[in-house]
């Protein structure tokens, strides 16, 4: 099986807890290369990784098939650019960019090399988004009629120490967790016609947005899209209502929080659910009547890495394509527009 020398450009919370752990266990990548600049915390859980403390030595180094550019938002742009220009394959962390015109400049520059350029959405490789595509495509609550979706988490303090709380960093909630949000739901539902947003700053001193509100206007169904960093009791993350019947989905993918405990995919069990988080499903279906549990299915994010090592070996499209993460780009320019401006904005 072949190897795809892979390199970090940097060991923070996404390298550490998603990148790292996901490429080191999957046989067709190697996790080759991490950038820290001036720390060695990567060091202890993969010793055989070399360290390095500029990108130039990623940049200049052949053997280097893949860069996964997980630097902070604004450095996005930059230094994918570098990558790409470097004749690397190139995986950028959501979200791909901060304006519609640098994703466009990125992925001009990707088609001249035919190297791969995807987004890292991992989110739709979530138990619970996939099993909301399979009621959505199997048509389990007769036309769907309405859906929302939520990303909220609770801290009502600020992180000083955290690029992501700082106006500087150009970005905000309606990148970070509304990038999630806003893929999903143009994997379900395409390109809207519209969008209207209400984007604000609910917690005391903060400098950057962390609350919104995302309504997203396509013919035949309501979609709407929020997330709060003040939600200490949270409702469903998922709502779905159809001519037929409803499913309400509570709780998070627990991957996310397996990482973070130091547990590395595979087995059986991983991505499942307890039964106790499972959605409700309440619809008629072939003419009988069903109210109760629904197996959520086991959530992968290792899917997404299965991905892109079949398209770089195969010379294949990857399932996240650079388009696909402009167009998240492109909702999120609108929803700012938006907030700002009061007015529903035509996509």
């Amino acid at each position: 099986m072949r190897t795809i020398n892979t390199a970090l450009a940097s060991y923070g919370m996404s390298g550490e807890i998603f990148h790292a752990p996901l490429l080191s266990t999957h046989k067709g990548f190697n996790l080759y290369k991490i950038l820290e600049r001036t720390k060695n915390r990567s060091h202890e859980r993969y010793p055989t990784v070399n360290i390095v403390k500029s990108y130039k030595e990623i940049l200049d180094d052949d053997r280097v098939d893949l860069i996964v550019v997980n630097t902070p938002d604004k450095d996005h742009y930059e230094m994918a650019l570098q990558a790409i220009q470097s004749g690397k394959h190139v995986i950028v962390e959501k979200p791909f960019t901060l304006r519609v015109n640098e994703a466009d400049h990125l992925i001009a520059e990707s088609e001249k090399t035919g190297k791969i350029l995807s987004v890292f959405h991992n989110r739709r490789w979530d138990g619970g988004f996939l099993t909301i595509q399979k009621i959505i495509n199997e048509k389990m609550l007769g036309r769907l009629v309405e859906y929302e979706s939520h990303f909220d988490r609770y801290r009502n303090y600020l992180k000083q120490e955290s690029w992501k709380e700082q106006v500087s960093s150009g970005s905000g909630t309606i990148y970070n967790l509304g990038s999630h949000l806003i893929d999903e739901a143009l994997v379900l539902f395409g390109l809207p016609e519209s969008v209207f947003a209400d984007i604000r700053i609910l917690r005391s001193g903060a400098e950057v947005d962390d609350a919104f509100i995302l309504l997203m206007k396509y013919p035949g169904i309501m979609v709407t899209l929020k997330s709060s960093y003040l939600v200490r009791e949270p409702g469903p993350k998922y709502s779905l209502h159809g001519t037929h019947g409803s499913f309400l989905k509570w709780g998070t993918d627990p991957q996310e929080d397996d990482l973070k405990s130091g547990k590395l995919p595979g087995g059986s069990d991983w991505g499942r659910e307890a039964k106790e988080t499972w959605g409700t499903l309440n619809t008629d279906m072939n003419g009988t009547h069903y109210s109760g549990k629904y197996e959520t299915l086991p959530g992968n994010y290792l899917g997404y890495y299965d991905d892109i090592y079949n398209c770089i070996i195969n010379h294949k499209k990857p399932a996240v394509t650079a388009q696909q993460g402009r167009d998240v780009i492109r909702i999120i320019e609108a929803a700012k527009e938006s907030s700002a401006s009061g007015k529903t904005i035509k996509i």
